[in-house]
């Protein structure tokens, strides 16, 4: 395999390629970067990367042979996007335009893509206005999230933020609730998601962070009945959008 050639769909190796993607405006997620690459083009990637507020990582070069299929990688590889990333204020418009109660789906450190994936398909049929991502530690739009979306993501616009707090606070502000999924919250079937709706669904793991779950106006739970004492995410988030989507539905016939 060539340097200038990808290994997937999703990932571009060689040094002159990266710094290509970055000086056209090319969608990133993030760069990664073996140890040993403190010289030359590689230090104009990282800063380039930088100022661009592109995550960079830095790994073990075994990890980057792994990622590439041993290919020629020259010690840097950039995970891109399949699709742009939009401003979270193209989804707040979308809203607007439409005439209806926003509805939005934020992700706090989903990593896993099948899971975003997933997410996103719902968002598109429960008819959610669109899906907000952080820009460290989560899953981004990579080939694998959107073969998981079958095709969702082509109409589901998907907005990735630095801080995920600051952005409920720019919400709250609009005077949008927001709700989010954790345990030893209220029931979801006792509480009213008419108007405005941000819905924040946690990390596969960790769940929302503490911070996170300060900043949301209602926790909301999912009751168990079994020996198992969670969810998977993308379940956890069908579940929840489509009972937001049903009080939608509610509120426009009265």
């Amino acid at each position: 395999m060539k340097q200038e050639e990808r290994h997937h769909d999703d990932i571009l190796i060689g040094r002159n390629p990266i710094l290509e993607a970055l000086s056209s405006g090319r969608p990133i997620i993030k760069i990664l970067y073996a140890k040993d690459q403190n010289t030359g083009s590689a230090v104009e990637i990282l800063s380039k990367a930088k100022a661009r507020g592109i995550p960079v990582q830095q790994v073990d070069r075994k990890k980057l042979d792994y990622m590439t299929g041993s290919a020629v990688h020259q010690g840097v590889a950039a995970v891109c996007a399949v699709k742009e990333y939009v401003d979270l204020e193209d989804i707040l418009q979308i809203a607007e335009e439409r005439h209806e109660h926003l509805f939005l789906i934020l992700l706090d450190e989903i990593e896993d893509p099948h899971n975003l994936g997933a997410i996103i398909r719902t968002a598109e049929c429960a008819g959610a206005h669109g899906v907000v991502v952080k820009k460290r530690h989560a899953a981004g739009l990579t080939f694998t999230a959107y073969k998981a979306s079958a095709g969702a993501m082509e109409y589901v616009p998907v907005a990735r933020v630095t801080n995920l707090s600051d952005t409920i606070d720019a919400l709250k502000a609009r005077g949008i609730w927001v709700y989010g999924a954790d345990m030893n919250g209220a029931d979801y079937r006792d509480t009213d998601f008419s108007g405005g709706v941000a819905l924040v669904i946690g990390n596969e793991g960790r769940g929302i962070s503490r911070l996170v779950r300060e900043k949301c106006d209602v926790i909301v739970s999912l009751p168990l009945k079994g020996r198992i004492n969670s969810l998977n995410a993308s379940v956890a988030a069908g579940i929840l959008m489509y009972r937001v989507a049903d009080d939608r539905i509610r509120e426009s016939k009265k």
